[in-house]
């Protein structure tokens, strides 16, 4: 009996402690608002199901509810206008010495042009209609054929056109010389490479890019699911793994449950070594966008919360967060 009375007790004990070391309520609620990551910016969608890294996006469109293509100034002007906070953006060296605002490897499928989008000079990329490959209807017609003709523009007309709005760059390829070109590039038209720099790209590129601009902030997707995967496993143990420090860590909607500490304790532990969180859209999401995409999902969302919020949808998500956030600071 007394055997069980002092396991008992030390049970007790060791879940009451796990409990207050991790307990929300006793670390302090985060200032500001969320901030909104618009994947794409205001974008045309399509019908992921099934679908393979060698399928064409542009003829699986759904049918249009925005007149806008992603990587354009008019998609990025109203990404801004419905709430985002920062567009993630696509590029690709030219070569010319410029990098190229655009999302595919290849030109073929989006545009009427062709060949490997790298391989090309500005000059001939500036001719491109960007619209010419959509189709909602098995190309019986082009909603956007003729409506985007020499739309492509540069990382610097991109960044010049939007000198205080924040962007996602993503390099596209897993070479990290590209990297070095990248921040040369930015640094002789004075565009930041500090902490104002932020880059999504393969863990072989970033690793590069800690190199040269080692204050820039990182963004690697394989990077960000080993730290959630990490902090859920040791996290009760207030450990914040290395693959998470000085980087971000991704928190399904459906899954925020799971990190220890949700939200205030989570939230402070994450700050204090400068992570950043990002809420992106559920585990098992069917459609297989990864961020939010319906403004129901900002309920699971604490109102004192100061991360960031992942979207494919800003059109929806970002007013919605405007209305829930009207006066608040971004920080």
């Amino acid at each position: 009996m007394r055997r069980r009375v002092i396991v008992g007790l030390a049970v007790t004990t060791t879940v009451g402690g796990l409990y207050l070391w991790n307990a929300s309520w006793l670390a302090p609620a985060p200032q500001g608002r969320p901030l909104v990551e618009a994947h794409r910016g205001i974008h045309q969608t399509f019908d992921r199901t099934d679908l393979t890294r060698q399928e064409c996006t542009a003829t699986r469109m759904r049918p249009p509810t925005n007149p806008y293509l992603e990587n354009t100034i008019g998609s990025m002007q109203a990404s801004f206008r419905a709430g985002a906070d920062e567009v993630e953006i696509d590029v690709h060296p030219t070569t010319d010495g410029e990098f190229a605002v655009f999302h595919d490897w290849t030109l073929e499928c989006r545009t009427n042009g062709k060949g490997v989008t790298r391989q090309q000079r500005m000059a001939y990329l500036r001719t491109l209609d960007l619209g010419y490959g959509y189709t909602a209807d098995g190309g019986k017609t082009h909603q956007f054929r003729g409506k985007f003709v020499g739309q492509m523009k540069t990382l610097h007309e991109i960044l010049t056109a939007f000198p205080d709005k924040s962007f996602l760059i993503n390099v596209k390829s897993d070479d990290p010389s590209e990297v070095d070109a990248l921040v040369a590039y930015l640094r002789a038209r004075n565009h930041p490479t500090d902490r104002r720099l932020r880059v999504v790209a393969s863990d072989t590129v970033l690793d590069r890019l800690a190199v040269v601009a080692p204050q820039a902030r990182r963004w690697s997707v394989r990077r960000t699911k080993s730290c959630s995967i990490r902090y859920i496993v040791f996290g009760w143990t207030g450990y914040i793994p290395e693959s998470c420090r000085h980087g971000f860590i991704g928190v399904p909607i459906n899954g925020r449950w799971a990190f220890w500490g949700w939200p205030n304790r989570f939230l402070q532990r994450m700050r204090d070594a400068d992570v950043e969180v990002v809420i992106a859209g559920p585990m098992g999401n069917k459609s297989g966008d990864p961020g939010l995409t319906d403004p129901v999902q900002l309920d699971a969302v604490p109102q004192q919360y100061n991360g960031r919020l992942l979207t494919d949808d800003v059109e929806r998500i970002g007013p919605a967060v405007l209305k829930r956030w009207p006066l608040q600071a971004t920080r």
